[in-house]
């Protein structure tokens, strides 16, 4: 960044740690802005305080844990001319227990894809650079785990931000992951239902509400030809569920639009 023609700060947000981190800052870099926080609340509620505290026009969010080119953000801040969000899309997935973090993630990431109906190369990188004025406007919706990465893409995704994915190198962490197989992929997958709820509630209402029509209607022809014609009360319980769902889906997408006027 010394090299570059943009000036910056950097923020380190210590929460809660249990190591030297905040010691070594202090001592060896006297020129960052620490700010600690006495109790772990999660890297969300962390990236949320910094973000609040920054005062540039753009902010970078990037891991502590030395996976990600840091030297390469120069080369993404040109991108917000024309971009509200740069995202580095990572080419490899580095990270322990690959065995489990890859599909995982490729599951969640084409789940994200297929509500959103954006193409999205990587939905949880931790290197991203994103207009400040844009960004606050999604803070509250953080939330204080993993997904919160995954909720900023969304976010501007679904809002009809630009957003710009710029393939980038994945190195091996340096510490140990705080990545759980099941609780994490558990959060990731539910805010990702949630964002989706909360923007555009219908691509989730609605693909249920068409199965739950299909399974009634399927019900409702094999009624007329193995029950000469006597609906099954279980037949017309799908039907007026599927039916119901749709109309929740329009109520909540309704309650949406309203919302953003």
């Amino acid at each position: 960044m010394d090299s570059s023609k943009y000036s910056y700060e950097v923020i380190v947000v210590d929460d809660g740690s249990k190591d030297k981190t905040p010691d070594i800052v202090e001592q060896n870099f006297p020129w960052i802005k620490l700010f600690r926080r006495p109790v772990n609340y999660g890297t969300g509620t962390a990236r949320k305080f910094g973000t609040e505290k920054a005062k540039g026009k753009y902010v970078v969010w990037s891991d502590a844990d030395l996976t990600y080119p840091n030297y390469l953000i120069p080369e993404l801040i040109p991108h917000l001319d024309k971009y509200d969000q740069v995202i580095g899309a990572r080419k490899t997935e580095e990270g322990q227990n690959k065995l489990l973090r890859v599909p995982t993630k490729w599951f969640i990431r084409k789940l994200a894809i297929f509500l959103s109906g954006k193409n999205i190369p990587d939905l949880n990188s931790g290197l991203r650079a994103f207009k400040r004025e844009f960004g606050l406007r999604y803070l509250h919706m953080l939330p204080p785990g993993f997904s919160c990465v995954a909720t900023m893409t969304l976010a501007f995704l679904i809002n009809g931000h630009p957003v710009k994915f710029v393939p980038i190198d994945y190195f091996k962490r340096v510490g140990k992951s705080k990545f759980h197989p099941i609780k994490s992929t558990w959060e990731y997958l539910i805010q990702v239902i949630r964002m989706i709820m909360f923007f555009n509630p219908l691509k989730i209402f609605l693909p249920i509400s068409i199965f739950l029509m299909i399974i009634g209607i399927g019900k409702f022809v094999y009624d007329i030809i193995f029950y000469h014609f006597s609906i099954k009360g279980s037949t017309i319980v799908a039907l007026m569920i599927a039916i119901q769902v749709f109309v929740f889906g329009l109520l909540a997408e309704l309650i949406v639009k309203i919302s953003k006027k």
